[in-house]
């Protein structure tokens, strides 16, 4: 754990920055879940937000009503800033993934915001 900077991390997941990373990388995020990791800019975060937050929405009205898996049934298709990748989740992967995500980016923007007021 020495050679990260810990954002958030949730019972789903963590996300963090590398403390090594070459200059050009260190505005990545480094987002680790289940087994999946992805490396994003925070505008490919906010993006992924969005399609987190559509999934969910959309998802929620096609959960099978009697169904006794439905907690786990992987069954919705969670897009990614990555065009090409998408994740099949349960609802509840969506909502701890979300979780995960809008945490990081709250995180993200209350560091930058103290970070322009001089604070740390």
């Amino acid at each position: 754990m020495n050679d990260i900077h810990p954002i958030y991390q949730n019972d789903f997941g963590i996300a963090f920055q590398w403390k090594k990373e070459k200059p050009t990388q260190s505005n990545k995020v480094q987002v680790i879940f289940r087994d999946i990791g992805l490396l994003l800019t925070q505008s490919e975060l906010r993006y992924f937000s969005t399609c987190i937050k559509d999934t969910i929405e959309n998802g929620k009205g096609n959960l099978c009503g009697d169904c006794k898996t439905k907690e786990t049934c992987r069954s919705l298709l969670l897009n990614t800033p990555a065009h090409q990748v998408t994740f099949a989740v349960s609802y509840q992967e969506a909502i701890e993934v979300r979780d995960l995500i809008n945490g990081t980016l709250f995180k993200l923007e209350l560091d930058s915001f103290f970070g322009e007021l001089g604070i740390d």
